[in-house]
């Protein structure tokens, strides 16, 4: 496997491991792990298929394009708008979930007693200018960050795995069962990348499909690790940013995860104004940088919601809506072609298979507000 191959999978992988990994083992322990891990088997499969899906619009569709600007394509303006309004709300709650875990979890490092506030707004002024750098930026990002991720969740797992307790591993909680749907979801989230990673794997498309499949698995062999070592170690104890249940070593994964994931989503989210909506810089500054952190701002002054709830709200909203209009635009973007052959990405769909899927997203979404 070449350079493009590891970069591109690293990008999806980076892109999806963010804050959501951080609360798993929260609303795992509500649950149950075995309905935690039940979850996170079955919609894990619906994300990557799902990934997959988008994968295969991306090479047939000329031009650049966001999600939005797919939507608009293939199924209308009203569709590229309500595409847009859940890419944005997943968007915007991720990157304020990553203003609140960064801020507590730095605070816990530092020696000094610094308001979480100033270090939200010390993290968003490193980030919006690291974004100057853009893909060259980013590869490296991810490249390096990923790794890290990877070495320390393996590395917690080894050295906790003594004293996992398998009594908090078999546990089950039918009241709670749908406890973990949300976060769920949100933590499986890395549609916004897939267009990025056309760009990145330009010239080896035929290694696409392997790196949106092993970008997607990785991930939920971390989850799985993660969660039961928290789950297994402290039980029902677990807070909700998870790394800050334990010292401030383990807290620096939670910085890699979010720092990571912030910086993709943020480009993403640039080039979704850029070539979609064609704002200017002054416009793109102020939707990219400035709203989230606006948002910390209200969030943190009045206390609106917590890390768990923005979590499980944005992955059901945001990744139920663009799922479903992502296994839409591939019906109908299979009738194009590009260069006159098939891509190198083919997934079955039909109406059957979408109505399943719609059907998982929808239930996800109801479970979620009703729990």
């Amino acid at each position: 496997m070449n350079k493009k191959f590891w970069a591109t999978t690293f990008t999806l992988t980076g892109t999806i491991i963010g804050a959501g990994i951080l609360g798993l083992p929260y609303v795992f322990a509500k649950a149950g792990f075995l309905a935690g891990l039940f979850w996170l088997i079955v919609l894990g499969a619906v994300m990557i298929f799902t990934n997959l899906a988008l994968g295969e619009i991306t090479l047939r569709t000329r031009g650049r394009h966001q999600l939005a600007g797919y939507a608009k394509k293939y199924l209308g303006k009203t569709a590229g708008r309500v595409m847009f309004l859940a890419m944005i709300f997943g968007v915007y709650s991720a990157l304020l979930a990553y203003l609140i875990g960064e801020s507590e979890s730095i605070s816990r490092l530092i020696p000094w007693n610094v308001s979480p506030l100033i270090l939200a707004v010390a993290f968003w002024v490193i980030m919006t200018l690291l974004l100057r750098e853009g893909l060259k930026g980013l590869k490296k990002i991810e490249t390096y960050g990923v790794l890290a991720i990877i070495a320390i969740v393996v590395g917690i797992f080894i050295r906790f795995l003594p004293q996992i307790e398998l009594s908090n591993l078999s546990t089950f909680n039918g009241a709670a069962f749908a406890a973990p749907i949300g976060v769920v979801i949100f933590a499986m989230l890395g549609f916004t990348s897939i267009p990025e990673l056309r760009k990145e794997i330009h010239g080896n498309e035929r290694l696409f499909k392997k790196a949106i499949i092993l970008g997607s698995v990785i991930p939920i062999i971390l989850y799985v690790l993660f969660s039961a070592v928290f789950v297994g170690v402290l039980g029902n104890s677990v807070t909700e940013v998870a790394t800050l249940s334990f010292g401030p070593i383990i807290t620096l994964l939670g910085i890699f995860t979010m720092f990571t994931s912030f910086f993709v989503l943020s480009y993403s989210l640039r080039d979704t104004f850029k070539y979609d909506f064609k704002a200017s810089g002054k416009m793109n500054f102020i939707f990219t940088s400035l709203i989230p952190l606006v948002l910390y701002f209200l969030v943190a002054k009045f206390k609106i919601a917590s890390f768990a709830t923005i979590l499980g709200i944005g992955g059901v909203i945001s990744g139920g809506i663009t799922g479903i209009l992502i296994l839409l635009i591939n019906r109908r973007a299979k009738k194009t072609t590009r260069n006159g052959k098939d891509p190198e990405i083919l997934v079955p769909m039909d109406y059957f298979l979408i109505i399943i899927i719609a059907i998982i997203f929808i239930a996800g979404i109801i479970l979620e507000f009703t729990h």
